[in-house]
């Protein structure tokens, strides 16, 4: 009798414990609850969370119907239920356990920045600003300060213009601000000291700092790349000669917030630190964020004898050795442009 008790008991334990492990097994293996069809879900964790509080949270938001089976299987298994905070996104068709595995690794979303060739500084600072994943850390210092703070050195009045590398970043949400401009500083000082190592010899620059702004102007004459080695010729060729640069973007910089679109024979004439019409060799910063191609095209030019060019209006450019040349490919283009 003792024995049919015992043999009772223990079948009703196995098929007890087989009917809590299949709870467990269809509550954890069960998708999310996703009704409003968006691709991205996010999900905040915050630092000191529990399994219980995450349980709560998704039950919250409706992602899970009942969060009894997620709590208690990090009561079984609290190994398996050390969560980590951060930003997590969330794919469609995830399960609860999938999700609870991807929180205890710590697989937090990247998000992105990207800053762009040919803008500036302020651009940079204006997109940090906007990222809604980004900490600000920033919002009341100025430029000056800004480049203090992230360590900018070797810069003309506190301007850190073109230090700033173009790329796109990834970074983990509650990164700051200060930190992505570090990354991008230290991507350019990296590019820079690279590239300065396998310069051509006899160029013009004693500094890389001068070939850094040779670049940013090399980057806003041409997006075109296969022509940036020829348009650096063509400023070298000028400086061995002591011809001034003559480049309007070096004037649209200079001129600032009262560029409006046009370039006048006013603001030719205007003698600023970047009018490169007015003044001879270099401007003092860099004019812009200069892209990979721009820096080598600054720093192993092609071997030419131009000494002028002029756009064709279609992101291309005629190059000329002669002043006549160039005049003739002047008026070529203005008479397209009339005929256009």
């Amino acid at each position: 009798m003792i024995k049919k008790i015992f043999l009772f008991l223990f079948l009703f334990s196995l098929f007890a414990s087989l009917a809590i492990y299949w709870q467990f097994h269809q509550a954890l293996h069960t998708e999310l609850l996703f009704k409003d069809g968006k691709q991205e879900h996010f999900l905040i964790v915050k630092p000191g969370s529990s399994i219980s509080a995450l349980s709560k949270q998704l039950e919250h938001k409706g992602w899970i119907s009942n969060r009894f089976w997620l709590r208690n299987y990090g009561r079984l298994f609290p190994r398996q239920a050390n969560i980590k905070a951060g930003t997590y996104n969330i794919a469609p068709n995830t399960s609860v356990l999938s999700l609870l595995t991807q929180v205890v690794d710590g697989k937090e979303h990247q998000f992105n920045i990207t800053f762009i060739e040919g803008t500036r500084f302020s651009d940079a600072l204006m997109a940090l600003q906007r990222h809604p994943h980004i900490k600000q850390s920033l919002n009341n210092m100025s430029i000056p300060q800004i480049a203090e703070q992230a360590g900018i050195t070797n810069i003309i009045d506190g301007n850190p213009e073109g230090w700033l590398f173009p790329d796109t970043y990834a970074f983990t949400a509650g990164t700051s601000d200060i930190t992505l401009i570090k990354r991008a500083y230290l991507q350019m000082q990296t590019q820079l000291a690279t590239l300065w190592q396998q310069r051509l010899s006899g160029l013009p620059y004693e500094t890389p700092y001068q070939a850094l702004i040779m670049a940013s102007i090399i980057e806003k004459e041409t997006s075109y790349v296969a022509e940036q080695g020829l348009i650096a010729a063509v400023f070298v060729n000028r400086l061995a000669i002591n011809m001034r640069l003559q480049t309007d973007p070096t004037v649209i910089y200079g001129l600032g917030e009262r560029y409006q679109g046009d370039i006048t024979r006013a603001h030719l004439r205007e003698k600023t630190a970047y009018n490169t019409y007015r003044i001879n060799g270099l401007p003092p910063t860099p004019i812009a964020m200069i892209g990979l191609s721009a820096l080598k095209a600054a720093l192993n030019p092609e071997q030419s004898d131009y000494y002028y060019f002029v756009s064709q209006g279609n992101g291309q450019h005629t190059f000329s050795r002669t002043l006549q040349e160039h005049n003739t490919a002047v008026r070529a283009y203005l008479n397209s442009r009339k005929n256009q």
